[in-house]
């Protein structure tokens, strides 16, 4: 029997794909998906924009059956706009409902809400009450150690979001103020899964780049899976690579530049089909020097393919660029 969030099963040693604003829509989750992701998240959604019924929030609970099984993850500080907007998540009926007490950006945390709420724990833990009470499906939590070095409490937070009934937790081994500098200290999510009174799944999250990192954080944390996220922007190979390893103790061999850039056009086919040609365009623009950056040189056709609007040429400089790099090893 494999771990679980509620009653879903989702694998013995699962890999769950990050929610990352602008990046973890469905064409990238959809990729992330072919390649071994075993648990999908929306990008995170603003409880008081799905009250509002905002297209930009609205649109992010679109979720297809191929994703499963996925969460929907929502943000706020306002306790009764987040039980409005889980009532709403619930309706496309997804597997699970995640609250993101984790984002450090200013315009969230500032606000109170994301890891802005790592500042007021009994709110925290009053909110997520709430929340599981509104809902008939599992809750599960996305945060941060703390909000400071003087502040990290996960220990003890945790073991509070069990009692009030999250069915799982996933920790970034940072502080809001460390935001993504220095490296993700792990100690303190080893500690969570580690104590005795925890019996529900601790996700580990941070700088989870490679499957060395994995089977490490494995074996001396003890954790039930990990979460990755920049780790598979532009490299959505990486759960296949880790799952590969943690079986065999092999690498698999490294996608070559023919299949960087067929992922890379069946990734700007899913942007384009999703969200119209030209934002999906746009959007892409984003995401081509993560499938290259191991390219040297690849400056000159990065430019070309950020400043062009046009599918039929951003394809004709990917064609080139197979052509021009078909010796690079990697």
């Amino acid at each position: 029997m494999g771990i679980k969030i509620g009653n879903i099963d989702i694998g013995d040693f699962p890999l769950l794909l990050a929610p990352m604003e602008d990046v973890s829509d469905p064409p990238f989750r959809a990729l992330c998906k072919q390649n071994g992701a075993d648990v999908m998240y929306t990008e995170f959604i603003s409880s008081e924009g799905l009250i509002r019924d905002a297209f930009k929030s609205t649109q992010k609970l679109d979720i297809y059956d191929f994703e499963r099984p996925i969460g929907i993850q929502i943000f706020g500080n306002d306790i009764e706009s987040m039980k409005l907007a889980t009532e709403i998540c619930a309706k496309e009926n997804p597997e699970f409902i995640d609250i993101n007490y984790g984002c450090p950006v200013k315009k969230v945390a500032n606000k109170g809400a994301g890891a802005g709420i790592l500042k007021d724990i009994p709110k925290m833990i009053a909110m997520t009450k709430e929340i599981v009470k509104s809902t008939s499906l599992p809750v599960t939590v996305k945060t941060r150690l703390g909000w400071d070095d003087d502040t990290k409490y996960i220990v003890e937070v945790a073991e509070r979001l069990q009692d009030i009934g999250i069915q799982a937790i996933s920790i970034h081994g940072r502080t809001r103020k460390q935001m993504y500098k220095g490296d993700a200290d792990w100690t303190l999510i080893g500690d969570v899964k580690n104590n005795p009174r925890m019996n529900i799944p601790v996700f580990g999250n941070g700088d989870v780049n490679s499957p060395e990192k994995v089977l490490e954080v494995k074996n001396r944390y003890g954790v039930d899976g990990v979460m990755i996220g920049r780790g598979a922007i532009g490299y959505p190979w990486i759960f296949n690579e880790i799952k590969h390893f943690l079986k065999t103790s092999q690498h698999l061999k490294k996608p070559d530049i023919n299949e960087r850039v067929r992922v890379c056009k069946q990734h700007l086919d899913h942007s384009i089909v999703w969200k119209g040609e030209g934002l999906g365009i746009v959007e892409m623009k984003r995401h081509y020097s993560n499938y290259f950056k191991a390219i040297p040189n690849f400056k000159e056709y990065k430019m070309r393919m950020v400043t062009s609007n046009s599918k039929d040429e951003v394809l004709e400089i990917l064609e080139i660029v197979k052509e021009k790099f078909q010796s690079i090893v990697f």
